[in-house]
């Protein structure tokens, strides 16, 4: 082995709760790939979860979801910027992909 990291190893990020836009990867970039988010949602009322493309927002989770931890497969590539995951006050996320460091 030469050191290099495997590009096709999955890393992890966590957003905690009460977080807006925060970036997977140190800086994230164009074509950054989330592979699933797991879901850690506390209080339904403020359950509400958003992935972030760039400038496009996709609500993953909405309010009001039942407490309890979901997987959701995402598989997607970024097509405008970096990927941001928004948490609201009653739910964290755990983000599987490959990320612009």
């Amino acid at each position: 082995m030469s050191g290099v990291p495997n590009p096709f190893r999955y890393q992890y990020e966590t957003i905690a709760a009460s977080q807006t836009a925060q970036v997977l990867g140190g800086t994230g970039a164009t074509g950054d790939y989330v592979h699933k988010l797991i879901v850690n949602v506390t209080t339904a009322a403020t359950s509400t979860v958003t992935l972030i493309d760039g400038s496009t927002s996709i609500v993953i989770v909405p309010a009001a979801t039942p407490v309890g931890v979901y997987s959701i497969a995402i598989e997607a590539i970024s097509a405008t910027g970096a990927w941001k995951v928004t948490t609201a006050a009653g739910v964290s996320v755990m983000a599987t992909g490959i990320f612009s460091a």
